[in-house]
Order: structure tokens, then C-alpha cells, then sequence
């Protein structure tokens, strides 16, 4: 268990799917959770960063585990959900403060896998009930979801698959970044009657060779 929490760990932080600091993941097997410690590094992970604890029940661990342990127990307790990742993705924490109430990806990829991802609010973001009644709301109906200005929380049966669903949501948010900033510089261009402007020699042989 303690490899796959290093493995997934360190390629989301690589993938530059949170900060040195941020984000939690966590595992249940039976009425026990496995979950990251409060303000360990994903990216390098030791034993002592794994903290063990109750499904229903406190023990003298609760200390150390992620401020987000009350969302994630109401998760399990609520859906099937094995293994939870929470990230801070930057570009679809950028477009979660854009949308109204989902991200509807323009990717092949992102229509494919998610075809929508919920995005809800509350006023408290980090470790509140608030947010773990409707985190366990919305995963009931999706694998994935946003918290408006915060990140992502997502569930699958192992650490991979709800590892997948947060890197594949930050791609497609990556993908409509780019599409929307392309279409407004290419209006900017068409507006100004500028064009693109050549400056190599032999220009129109390019369109031959």
C-alpha cells in the first residue's frame, strides 16, 4: 500500500497536479482508512506519512491525519468508493471560478471520459461539513468532482483510477485553456487586419515543398 501511495503521489505532484504541500489521497479497507498525514509532501511519501484510523471512530492518530479526513469518511460511508485522491489542479481550479456549474470538456479524450464534471461551492472550502455532505452527494452520480476555487475530489476502486480521473480533468481543462486562448488571439488578429507576418525568404515555396 505504502508503494502505490509513493507512486501516485509523486507523479501527480510531477504533473503539476498540486503544490509541494497540498492535496491528501486515501485508501479503505473495511471500517479502516488509510490517509495521508496532515502537510506531508505527495511527492515524497515515507511510512509515517501514511496515517491509519477509523471508518465511524477516532483513535489517537486523528491528529495526524489530513484536515480533509471529515470528507473523506462521509465519501466512504456514502458511496463505493475505495480509494480518494483531492488535488488543486491550477487550470481547472482556474475554469471551476468561470463555469456556472460544470466543466463541459471539448477534448475527444474529456467527452469521452467525463462528457461533465459538477462543479459546487460553499462557503467553507477545507475539511468542512458542508463539504463532505455534498462531496458524498455528487459521487454518488459521478467519479469526479470541483469544488469551486478549491480542487478536485475523485473515487474509484484503487489509488490509479482516482488518480486517473483528476490527471485526465486537468488535461481537458489544459485543452480548453488553450482552444479559448487561441480563438481569442486569432479574433484580436482578424480584428486588427494585420494577418500573420511573413518574414522568411522564399515564403511561397513553402506551400509546395
Amino acid at each position: 500500500m505504502l508503494k502505490q501511495f509513493q507512486r501516485f503521489g509523486h507523479d501527480l505532484f510531477f504533473r503539476g497536479l498540486t503544490s509541494t504541500h497540498g492535496g491528501n489521497m486515501s485508501v479503505r479497507m473495511g471500517d479502516r482508512i488509510f490517509i495521508t498525514r496532515t502537510g506531508s509532501m505527495l511527492a515524497h511519501l515515507e511510512k509515517n506519512d501514511i496515517i491509519e484510523t477509523g471508518l465511524e471512530e477516532d483513535n489517537s492518530n486523528i491528529m495526524l491525519t489530513s484536515s480533509e479526513l471529515v470528507v473523506h469518511r462521509e465519501i466512504y460511508q456514502n458511496t463505493s468508493a475505495l480509494a480518494i485522491v483531492h488535488l488543486h489542479p491550477p487550470y481547472a481550479v482556474a475554469l471551476s471560478m468561470t463555469v456556472e456549474d460544470a466543466i463541459i470538456p471539448i477534448d475527444s479524450e474529456g467527452s469521452y471520459l467525463f462528457r461533465k464534471v459538477p462543479v459546487v461551492q460553499t462557503e467553507t472550502t477545507v475539511g468542512s461539513k458542508d463539504v463532505a455532505k455534498l462531496a458524498a452527494e455528487t459521487l454518488r452520480e459521478y467519479k469526479i468532482f470541483m469544488l469551486r476555487g478549491h480542487g478536485c475530489f475523485s473515487i474509484g476502486p484503487v489509488l490509479e483510477e482516482a488518480a486517473q480521473w483528476c490527471s485526465s480533468l486537468e488535461e481537458s481543462c489544459k485543452m480548453y485553456h488553450y482552444t479559448k486562448t487561441l480563438q481569442a488571439a486569432e479574433a484580436t488578429i482578424a480584428k486588427s487586419g494585420l494577418g500573420d507576418l511573413e518574414y522568411r525568404k522564399h515564403t511561397e515555396d513553402y506551400n509546395i515543398w
